[in-house]
């Protein structure tokens, strides 16, 4: 399944955003799997001086930005596993904020956090094998939209790409 099968109404609009960074005729399981490798090789190349560095105040450091990258993958795979599975209930959404301020991502190594990455999206991938073409079209509730379990596939390739692009033009420049 590519992108470029989306239906606007399986996705709230706003991640479009994230969605039009994934190449549009890649299937969701490679975009996955080609992201692994492509977000490993970027932040293993990322020098230790610059891993708590933070372009502008309140601003979030490379460690904090990996580590939100890890959390909302975690929480879109959840989502997509609830909706596949046909769970109606609403889902609640998440302030990113509010998961980075007790986080201490700043007090871990990177190549821990990549080792959490690695184990999460790795996951991630074998959660999105596991469905079928039917479950991947079904569509829930999620932050008070539709959500299909598909498009939360999408939404974390794009969101991850979202990331390095902002690392790449406001803190490696």
């Amino acid at each position: 399944m590519k992108f470029t099968d989306l239906n606007h109404s399986e996705y709230n609009p706003y991640y479009s955003n994230y969605i039009s960074l994934v190449s549009p005729e890649i299937d969701l399981i490679d975009a996955l799997e080609e992201g692994k490798d492509i977000c490993l090789s970027f932040y293993r190349s990322i020098k230790e001086e610059k891993w708590t560095y933070s372009y502008d105040s309140g601003k979030w450091t490379i460690l904090e930005s990996l580590l939100h990258v890890i959390d909302t993958e975690r929480i879109f795979a959840y989502r997509a596993l609830r909706i596949a599975r046909g769970d109606k209930t609403p889902l609640t959404g998440f302030e990113q904020d509010d998961y980075i301020k007790p986080s201490a991502a700043n007090e871990r190594s990177m190549e821990s956090l990549l080792e959490e990455y690695k184990i999460v999206r790795e996951s991630s991938i074998l959660l999105f094998k596991s469905f079928s073409n039917e479950a991947l079209l079904h569509i829930g509730s999620a932050s008070d939209s539709a959500l299909s379990a598909r498009a939360a596939g999408f939404i974390i390739c794009g969101h991850e790409i979202h990331h390095g692009n902002i690392i790449k033009t406001r803190y490696l420049n």
